[in-house]
């Protein structure tokens, strides 16, 4: 992943300094940023035959990278990224993430399951995943908050996604895992914070509803954007019928998204994020 100030040459130049090494380029995707005059590539090597190291080979792309002031990160297929999915009492979202990791539609592993409730431990039981209930009494939220980053440093995570997780993180934690912590939400967003979203919606005659999925920052549902999606309502629907419709566009959103992250398909530049197709 690339990314940088626009200027000519730069595809020429990423692409020639592999091509003078002996690689192929399997997939090279591209994005000119013509407002902000910014450049993100996705590019993807086949190291069959590589002669030298993977640290000798990012340090000598290093030295182009600082010499055109790119701004880049490396990840490699062979290496499979551990997830962690935090949840409270609702179980959509976190069924449609076990099933398609039980389908192999997400290329991670996942270790565990965190929550602040034991109401969900029957889920991770028929994924025969384990589970651990890290409860949160009055004024002990920093102590949980502790236990919690303690299970994940212990299980080496690397994606914590937040399936409904119905608590703020604090600063430290978010700042612990910047860039790598998937949040979901209804899309109302900054409209109708707080409880029964979908009933106060009902009452102020919305005509769609949908879900955000974006990276977790220390501004609360503020982060950069990852995926989205809509449905148009009619009057005809009740407030349990929004709810309905929500809970299913949530748990697509989140999951696409969550895809996205494990298919480095995402840049994130500022308050914005880069999304790549397949």
């Amino acid at each position: 992943m690339i990314q940088s100030d626009d200027r000519k040459g730069l595809l020429a130049t990423i692409s020639n300094f592999f091509y003078t090494r002996g690689f192929n380029i399997l997939r090279c995707q591209q994005y000119t940023d013509l407002y902000e005059d910014k450049y993100y590539m996705r590019i993807k090597l086949d190291l069959a035959g590589l002669t030298i190291t993977r640290a000798e080979l990012e340090k000598t792309f290093g030295g182009l990278a600082e010499e055109l002031a790119l701004v880049w990160s490396i990840q490699y297929s062979d290496r499979v990224p551990r997830m962690a999915i935090m949840v409270s009492k609702t179980s959509h979202c976190l069924y449609d993430l076990l099933v398609h990791y039980q389908e192999n539609d997400l290329f991670c592993e996942i270790p565990l399951i965190i929550s602040n409730h034991p109401d969900l431990e029957h889920v991770a039981d028929k994924f025969k995943i384990p589970y651990y209930c890290c409860s949160i009494k009055k004024g002990e939220k920093p102590r949980q908050e502790a236990e919690v980053q303690a299970l994940l440093r212990k299980h080496h995570i690397d994606l914590v996604v937040l399936a409904r997780y119905m608590q703020i993180l604090s600063s430290d934690f978010i700042e612990g895992f910047n860039g790598r912590i998937i949040n979901i939400h209804h899309a109302f967003l900054p409209a109708f914070k707080g409880g029964s979203p979908y009933k106060r919606a009902w009452e102020h005659g919305v005509k769609m509803i949908g879900a955000t999925a974006h990276y977790a920052t220390c501004d609360l549902d503020e982060g950069p954007i990852i995926e989205q999606d809509v449905e148009r309502i009619t009057h005809e629907l009740i407030p349990d019928d929004l709810k309905r419709i929500g809970k299913d566009i949530e748990r697509w959103v989140l999951t696409r998204a969550v895809k996205a992250h494990l298919d480095n398909r995402v840049i994130i530049s500022g308050r914005r994020s880069i999304v790549f197709p397949n």
